[in-house]
């Protein structure tokens, strides 16, 4: 499928917004972050085209302001703040992981060290915060940008305890399905579902209509990671930017090894082999994904992903609005689905 026309039609103002937060800032310290968000090289020279990321979170919230009757010029300062924290939590994500590759070019940590490359994900994560003050600038009141201030703060935490969840279940062979989704509602879900509340928050008193996107955008956070699932074991690396099957290198127990692992039978102690062996080959991983071909792992998470995708769009339309950003979003929701990066 590809990208819905929404992912490019606020990504200009949104990278606007965020460069005017770098502006000035000269440090080799800002050449980091400007590498990692795609507009520089690893010597801090300009680079034009993508490489920035989807801009998913950021086209969420403006969408969701616009449908609920909105101005999105007015919740720019919210998209860019939500991209510069995701992008932050990417940072560190490929230090845990140890993730050679991030969009198709070496990730931070393997140009400049995990250690530089923490401080550069802190930075972001401040810049994150910062972006949120621009709402003063356009005269939203201030108790509303105290309580975005909050949200967001309680999300990182959120995202960080998923996080903790994540690596913790690495070691682990007895991850349940419920288990899983809960570490999902941090360490994806919550990004994606206060996106879309603090869209609806911005845009609109109706406080049904903010419930009903802050679910919708729930939903969607666990389709949207599902998926990845998905890609992480069966996707293309041209597409992905990163190695194939990387997730089965790092024994992540997603979704397809979760569901898996509980219903393997007899070919339980063959998963139970490759997952404990101090270092994965590449025959090993090719046992794993006969494993979860034969038992249909890939099937049953697309099918959960839909179930999430289905809740969101009963959600969207529980809200009875009709426009063109409604429209965009319910195709949105059905890229998060169907996307093959």
């Amino acid at each position: 499928m590809q990208p819905p026309q929404a992912l490019e039609e606020f990504q200009s103002a949104v990278q606007a917004e965020m460069q005017r937060l770098l502006a000035g800032r000269d440090l080799p310290l800002y050449d980091m972050l400007r590498y990692h968000l795609g507009w520089a090289d690893a010597e801090g020279r300009p680079v034009s085209g993508e490489g920035g990321g989807k801009g998913l979170r950021s086209t969420l919230c403006l969408l969701v302001n616009q449908a609920v009757g909105g101005d999105a010029a007015r919740a720019l300062p919210v998209a860019a703040a939500l991209e510069l924290i995701h992008s932050f939590s990417l940072i560190h994500d490929d230090i845990q992981d140890q993730s050679p590759e991030r969009r198709h070019r070496p990730a931070v940590w393997r140009i400049w060290g995990e250690a530089q490359a923490i401080n550069a994900g802190d930075s972001l994560f401040t810049l994150g915060r910062l972006a949120l003050y621009g709402l003063l600038d356009l005269e939203v009141p201030p108790e509303n940008v105290l309580h975005a201030e909050r949200v967001l703060d309680e999300t990182c935490l959120r995202l960080c305890e998923g996080q903790f969840h994540d690596m913790e279940f690495q070691s682990r062979l007895d991850v349940s399905e419920e288990s899983y989704l809960n570490m999902v509602e941090g360490k994806t879900a919550a990004l994606i579902e206060t996106s879309c509340y603090l869209g609806a928050y911005l845009g609109t008193a109706n406080a049904g209509h903010i419930g009903q996107f802050q679910r919708a955008g729930r939903h969607l956070g666990f389709a949207f990671q599902i998926r990845d699932d998905i890609l992480g074991i069966w996707g293309s690396e041209a597409e992905l930017g990163k190695p194939v099957a990387e997730d089965i290198r790092s024994r992540k127990k997603t979704l397809p090894v979760v569901y898996a692992l509980s219903h393997a039978g007899s070919l339980r102690d063959v998963l139970e082999g490759i997952y404990l062996r101090p270092r994965m080959s590449g025959l090993a991983v090719r046992r794993a994904l006969e494993v979860f071909d034969e038992l249909d792992a890939r099937g049953h998470a697309q099918r959960v992903a839909e179930e999430h995708y289905h809740a969101a769009l009963e959600e969207m339309e529980a809200t009875v609005l009709h426009n063109r950003a409604m429209d965009q979003l319910k195709e949105l929701a059905l890229f998060a689905i169907e996307r093959e990066f």
